[in-house]
């Protein structure tokens, strides 16, 4: 497996790199502008990412903007939104309008309130079969 951890606090990276290590290899992200470059050099590749996992609030390129951009690379190569790479969103201010923006807008597929709980994350991660 290979993650793809965003956030621009190092601090909420490294919490996430210590959870999901032991299930893949993880990259890490500082905005939503290295977000997009590393997913499509990635994808490029021809190794691309199984997970993300992007914060909402950043600098340069905020998470809900990365969401887009990378929705639409994979619509310009052919990936259906079932076969596309699973995102988890993540952000500290639980809002309605984010919620909405983040599935309904942008094409989540999951999304969890700061600070992530190891239970929570892990059991996305079995749901998506990331996790043995």
């Amino acid at each position: 497996m290979k993650f793809l951890i965003v956030d621009d606090n190092y601090n909420n990276r490294i919490l996430l790199q210590k959870m999901l290590s032991q299930y893949g290899d993880c990259d890490m992200a500082i905005d939503g502008k290295e977000a997009v470059d590393a997913f499509k050099m990635a994808m490029d590749d021809g190794q691309p990412y199984n997970l993300i996992c992007l914060d909402i609030m950043m600098p340069e390129m905020n998470g809900q903007e990365a969401l887009k951009v990378i929705r639409e690379y994979e619509r310009s190569k052919g990936i259906e939104k079932d076969n596309g790479v699973k995102i988890i969103m993540a952000t500290a201010l639980y809002t309605p309008q984010d919620l909405i923006e983040a599935f309904f807008n942008g094409g989540c597929n999951d999304y969890l309130t700061k600070p992530i709980k190891r239970a929570e994350l892990l059991a996305l991660l079995e749901r998506y079969g990331f996790k043995a």
